[in-house]
């Protein structure tokens, strides 16, 4: 059966990126014949969140002006675009311990109450089920899942919160310690995958 993938790149820098290289392995692996491959390069930019952002897309006006408009359209085509997946590929290189701005930007542009998730008297529910998603972790010195890695948490629980649980981490992490050893488990990570 084929399947869309949605490809997130966030690492600034390019082709010696090995969160890129480890996304373009997973994608390779798992992508089946006549599926689909949308790619995202969010070190292109994504747009911050900001009081215009707000009263666009949570203040709901009847009637948007142009310009929140502009900015509800920006924020849901990074939502069709997973909406219309069945698979994420995530790149996640650590930076200073946590995300990339660029992809907690995206983070912020895709939580949409009513939209991605909602309130309910038990908490909130995600709203886009049905999927998985595969996080390409590349860390300097921080382990992951470690009592300093702020990153792989924070993605793999802001992926629950709209309702993406099915997650997996292919960790090429501590590349600074022993960069061949990192790789090579990640390689085995990804061998593991099922398409």
């Amino acid at each position: 059966m084929s399947q869309t993938i949605l490809q997130l790149d966030s690492s600034i820098t390019g082709a010696q990126s090995v969160t890129r290289k480890l996304t373009a392995d997973i994608v390779a692996r798992i992508a089946t014949p006549g599926g689909t491959i949308i790619q995202r390069d969010l070190a292109d930019g994504v747009p911050a969140i900001d009081g215009g952002w707000f009263a666009a897309v949570r203040q709901a006006p009847d009637q948007p002006t142009a310009p929140q408009q502009a900015l509800i359209d920006i924020s849901d085509a990074y939502i069709d675009e997973i909406r219309n997946a069945d698979t994420l590929v995530i790149g996640l290189p650590v930076y200073n311990f946590s995300v990339p701005a660029q992809l907690k930007n995206w983070l912020d542009q895709i939580a949409r109450a009513g939209v991605t998730f909602r309130y309910t008297e038990a908490g909130p529910e995600g709203l886009m089920t049905g999927k998985r998603a595969i996080v390409a972790m590349a860390s300097g010195g921080t382990a992951a899942d470690g009592p300093v890695d702020f990153a792989w948490p924070y993605l793999r629980h802001m992926l629950g919160f709209i309702g993406i649980t099915d997650v997996t981490l292919v960790a090429a992490d501590r590349m600074a310690v022993d960069a061949e050893a990192a790789q090579s488990t990640a390689r085995d990570s990804i061998r593991a995958l099922a398409a």
